[in-house]
């Protein structure tokens, strides 16, 4: 007669056994009450033997949801993506640069950002006709006349136009007007506006939701990427923490982690992760640094009197003096990284 231990043993080398044969296989583990009803000759209740069974197939399906290969990831696609936005190639291993104003408020407003950015070869307008504010009394942005100011601007420079989409139902009004449709942090979690504009083809800039983790930024990739738009940017945009310095903060150590997760590109907005003018230098040296594909930052003819975000957009001198150091530090890091 087996001792105590004995049948310990053998029981043990049995479940390591079988459960090496379900992870290599990924089998589901189907679990049948009367067939272990008919097999059971006690004195443990078949509920007891289900219930034990039933958490070897919860380790079985974590193995399952483990070995998932995702869109997003390096395991589905090793080489980066390339997101074509007009004659620009987003991923292309140089740094690209989205500017413009927080909100559109006028043609003449939108008109000095763009001539100023054209000065400097930029094709990248950015601008929010559709703004998503704190309080229902702010200014909450001009709408399609905001949209059409910045399409009438962009084809005057030859610039791509990028803003955000609130809904579903603002895409075909917005549609004739934009070249990148972004996705802003509020809305990350909306599960059906990703849906929608992963049916469109159109490039998707995607920004990451003020408590997000990493996780929850790329499986909201994902939604877009599910329903076969390819053409997705993505941007890390500060989020919320305890600090007040700061309106937001900018997570840095995102940039390398999605770099290295996802083939996608990364920018980083450093206007709305610092909130603050002095700190957009050292933000965007930083995010280019650590390896994004560009930055995004808010210009205003004059801040002063801006509708929105006053304190952390850019006068047209400070734009001209941001993107100056940034072309020197680019030089610099070039140099030293050929080296």
């Amino acid at each position: 007669m087996f001792k105590a231990e004995r049948i310990d043993d053998a029981l043990i080398e049995l479940l390591c056994v079988k459960g090496q044969m379900v992870e290599e296989s990924l089998q589901k583990i189907e679990i049948s009450y009367d067939d272990i009803a008919s097999k059971n000759k006690g004195p443990y209740q078949t509920e007891t033997i289900i219930e034990i069974l039933q958490m070897l197939a919860c380790k079985t399906s974590k193995k399952e949801q483990d070995s998932k290969v995702y869109l997003h990831s390096r395991d589905h696609q090793l080489e980066n993506s390339i997101v074509k936005v007009g004659d620009t190639l987003i991923g292309d291993q140089q740094p690209h640069f989205i500017i413009g104003p927080c909100s559109v408020e006028s043609y003449e407003q939108v008109y000095h950002v763009a001539e100023q950015m054209s000065e400097r070869g930029m094709t990248l307008l950015r601008g929010g006709a559709f703004k998503p504010r704190t309080s229902p009394y702010d200014f909450q942005g001009l709408g399609l006349n905001g949209l059409q100011i910045l399409s009438e601007v962009a084809k005057q420079f030859n610039m791509s136009v990028i803003t955000e989409i609130m809904s579903t139902e603002s895409i075909d009004e917005a549609y004739d007007y934009v070249d990148v449709v972004q996705i802003g942090s509020r809305n990350m979690h909306n599960f059906d506006l990703l849906r929608a504009v992963g049916k469109l083809d159109k490039p998707v800039l995607l920004k990451r939701g003020l408590s997000a983790t990493i996780h929850e930024f790329k499986m909201a990739a994902e939604y877009i990427l599910n329903e076969g738009n390819n053409n997705v940017i993505l941007c890390e945009r500060g989020i919320r923490t305890y600090e007040t310095a700061t309106r937001n903060t900018l997570d840095i150590s995102a940039v390398p982690i999605l770099k290295q997760e996802t083939h996608l590109p990364v920018f980083a907005d450093v206007s709305h992760s610092a909130g603050r003018k002095d700190l957009l230098i050292p933000q965007a040296k930083a995010a280019i640094a650590a390896g994004a594909d560009g930055v995004m930052a808010e210009v205003h003819p004059n801040p002063q009197v801006a509708l929105s975000d006053a304190k952390q957009q850019m006068d047209l001198l400070e734009f001209h003096s941001f993107m100056d150091q940034l072309d020197n530090f680019l030089h610099r890091f070039s140099l030293s990284a050929s080296v």
